[in-house]
């Protein structure tokens, strides 16, 4: 289909459809060579069982289908740059035990975690974003300046509006456009997908995608069977346009699911049901302050639904990425559960030895749980230039997927 002579790459257009058409030449006005991959591969498509109803639907039921839209690659992206920063208090499982009955061998020995670290004070979520990205653009050298997008990950920031300009901003990115992107715990895979399809169809040269969140402020302090997990950070990575031969994004697999939304939510309550109702044809207007419930989990459905659902996502993006498992020298997945991890692992038959993990000291932090854990890890030396990672992310939702990069 691509024939190159000279440098150059000349496609035949005819038989594609229409839109992959147009994505076509856009990649080539916009990156001057772009190629068209003829292969088709299969998609993984999860979603509840078709005919059944929301209470019996199967979460991540698999069905096969073809993709619908050929994928149209302008040039490659590359991971160069990461940073991380977390709040300076911390919370230990002991500290837990004298406020809820718990206690460090019940928290540890079913969910991994050990401590976590909870804002306080004048910290904020979007001070810890841009301590993040600084420090990401620092290790990427590159000059906030040169920044052409940024991506804020986060399901909690400061302003209902979201936060992303503002962070923006104050890292000095004065020539990128920002914005927020909301997908809870899958929130950064999200944002890492978004910035190589900017990269990839010519529209930016530098990507900082930055996940934070402040989980504490949605946690009931009083159930333990979710205080206890999640904790308060921020992680940033620096995706730059590269030689579509040298791309470092291998493969990627993304799926939502609505149906599990009522196993893992924080639903707005106030406001709402006080416009809807009436009083002799009137309504009580105006209505009250709306505000948001604290976190409410189904752990046993949400790990189930993890447990199945993410390996098939992993595998999914290796196949596109023409990988498999023995390939990858990392396992980097959202730090919500060790059980979840390691059962992951297993299916995966990824040995324990190649697994990146921070949970123990962090908890859940949600956006951020997958860039700080990898910014630990390259600073330690632990990942090096020419590594595959499999990384997967998972929340509410339901949303999930993963992707298959290189370290740069």
């Amino acid at each position: 289909m691509a024939n190159a002579t000279a440098g150059t790459v000349s496609l035949n257009l005819s038989g594609m459809h229409t839109g992959a058409r147009d994505m076509v030449r856009l990649g080539m006005v916009r990156s001057r060579v772009c190629c068209y991959r003829a292969r088709r591969r299969g998609l993984v498509m999860c979603a509840a069982l078709s005919g059944s109803s929301n209470e019996d639907a199967v979460l991540g039921d698999v069905v096969s289908k073809p993709r619908r839209f050929p994928r149209v690659v302008g040039m490659g992206s590359k991971l160069i740059g990461c940073g991380s920063a977390v709040p300076k208090l911390e919370i230990t499982n002991d500290d837990l035990s004298k406020i809820v009955d718990t206690s460090d061998e019940w928290i540890s020995v079913r969910t991994g975690i050990r401590k976590r670290r909870v804002l306080t004070g004048e910290e904020s979520v979007q001070g810890l974003a841009i301590d993040a990205g600084k420090k990401a653009l620092e290790m990427a050298q590159v000059e906030p300046e040169e920044v052409d997008i940024v991506v804020l990950c986060t399901s909690t920031p400061n302003d209902l509006f979201g936060s992303g300009s503002q962070v923006s901003t104050a890292i000095g990115c004065k020539n990128a456009w920002a914005f927020d992107a909301t997908a809870a715990c899958s929130g950064f895979l999200v944002g890492l997908i978004t910035a190589t399809g900017f990269i990839k169809g010519g529209c930016a040269q530098n990507v900082l995608v930055i996940g934070a969140d402040c989980l504490s402020r949605y946690v009931d302090w009083t159930d333990r069977g979710t205080c206890i997990l999640f904790g308060d950070a921020a992680g940033a990575v620096l995706v730059q346009a590269t030689a579509a031969e040298d791309d470092g994004f291998l493969g990627f697999d993304i799926h939502s699911d609505g149906q599990g939304y009522r196993h893992l939510n924080a639903k707005t309550c106030g406001g709402v049901e006080e416009v809807l109702s009436s009083t002799n044809g009137s309504l009580n207007f105006p209505p009250k302050k709306p505000a948001f419930s604290f976190i409410q989990m189904n752990g046993k459905e949400v790990f189930r639904f993890a447990v199945r659902c993410v390996p098939q996502s992993i595998e999914a993006s290796l196949e596109e990425a023409g990988l498999t498992s023995s390939d990858i020298n990392w396992l980097l997945l959202h730090q919500a559960n060790w059980r979840i991890i390691e059962a992951v692992a297993t299916r995966l038959h990824i040995p324990s030895e190649k697994i990146i993990s921070n949970l123990a000291n962090y908890g859940n932090t949600s956006a951020a749980s997958i860039p700080l854990a990898l910014d630990e890890a390259v600073r330690c030396g632990q990942v090096k230039g020419g590594d595959i990672i499999a990384a997967s992310g998972f929340g509410a939702g339901l949303t999930w997927g993963s992707a298959i990069m290189r370290w740069q």
